[in-house]
């Protein structure tokens, strides 16, 4: 275990690391940071923290630059999420209620996220499987036809063309709503099935084929894996850190797959998830880092949301970041 003061030190090299993408030597800690000690005992730490692998030297300069490990341990070691002003809290939630349905919601945060942090934004729709029903609409479209809408309580809609093997009158359509809609109202995605399971058999033998259809593509609805969408955005922030990546194309090539997207953003959980250089289990990440946390209505979790970064970014400010917008999204789902 490291010392106060070796910490000290590791926290300073990071900081300036961070802030100049140049190799830090112990003359710039000494004139940057009071750390109240001399330059030949900062030259000591720094050789500790070396042997013990917190940084290293990429060259034969003096200076020094954080490993993962390094970057892991500062981290760890944040006695705090640094806070977000006021203005910077207001602009967020203005920004995020002018969205007028959930599509937009996404985009604003994804955009919104990118912004905040200058790095690659990443946000997952919500789950529909972590999501309760808030209601079923049918339309007929044809005689053969019908338009199933599934509003789900986080905002999210799912909407389906259903080809029935004959129409359903008005009243038999009506009444098959009203079901639908007893039975699955405000129930959770997960028992859809067999909340469901006995609606066909409530009606006579001519219509029973068609709401069997029904019935199928609301299952159908229900049990895709539609938590598998991520919306995507400053993608152009990664050229700003190209000699910190050494080669931008695995990364860009990651970020082209859904599943990969969902693997980085790794469980959804409530709190702040931080993973470094090597850590990401995506091959072609490990110059990167990701940080991400999941958001949803009061406190359950329906999705998560995050941001992909070199591993010299400004942790601080990227988690608050991230904690922030995430609140705010939990917070907007909550009115929906």
């Amino acid at each position: 275990m490291l010392d106060e003061r070796k910490l000290a030190v590791l926290r300073a090299i990071v900081e300036d690391y961070v802030a100049t993408h140049e190799p830090v030597g112990s003359k710039a800690l000494v004139e940057r940071h009071a750390l109240g000690v001399s330059p030949a005992t900062i030259r000591n730490d720094m050789a500790v923290l070396e042997e013990e692998g917190f940084i290293a030297q990429p060259h034969t300069s003096a200076g020094r630059i954080p490993t993962d490990k390094g970057y892991r341990l500062f981290v760890d070691r944040l006695s705090q999420v640094k806070p977000l002003s006021p203005a910077e809290r207001r602009a967020i939630e203005r920004f995020l209620e002018g969205a007028v349905d959930l599509d937009d919601v996404m985009g604003r945060s994804v955009r919104l996220l990118a912004q905040l942090t200058r790095q690659v934004a990443l946000v997952q729709y919500p789950s529909l499987t972590s999501s309760a029903v808030r209601h079923v609409e049918l339309v007929t479209l044809s005689e053969h036809r019908l338009l199933l809408v599934l509003i789900a309580d986080t905002g999210r809609i799912e909407q389906r063309v259903v080809e029935v093997p004959a129409s359903l009158d008005d009243a038999t359509l009506g009444r098959l709503r009203m079901d639908l809609n007893e039975a699955v109202g405000g129930r959770a995605f997960t028992s859809v099935a067999e909340r469901i399971a006995e609606l066909p058999d409530r009606f006579d033998e001519v219509s029973r084929p068609t709401v069997s259809v029904v019935l199928a593509s609301l299952l159908e609805s229900v049990v895709e894996r539609h938590e598998e969408r991520v919306v995507l955005g400053g993608t152009a922030n990664l050229a700003r850190y190209v000699d910190g990546f050494g080669t931008l194309q695995p990364v860009l090539e990651a970020l082209e797959e859904q599943m990969v997207l969902l693997r980085l953003l790794g469980e959804t959980r409530a709190d702040i998830t931080v993973t470094i250089g090597h850590e990401n289990p995506v091959a072609g990440m490990s110059g990167t880092s990701v940080v991400s946390a999941g958001y949803g209505p009061h406190q359950d979790m329906v999705a998560r949301l995050g941001v992909v970064g070199p591993t010299h970014m400004d942790y601080p400010s990227t988690m608050a970041s991230v904690r922030a917008v995430a609140r705010y999204l939990g917070q907007l789902l909550r009115t929906e």
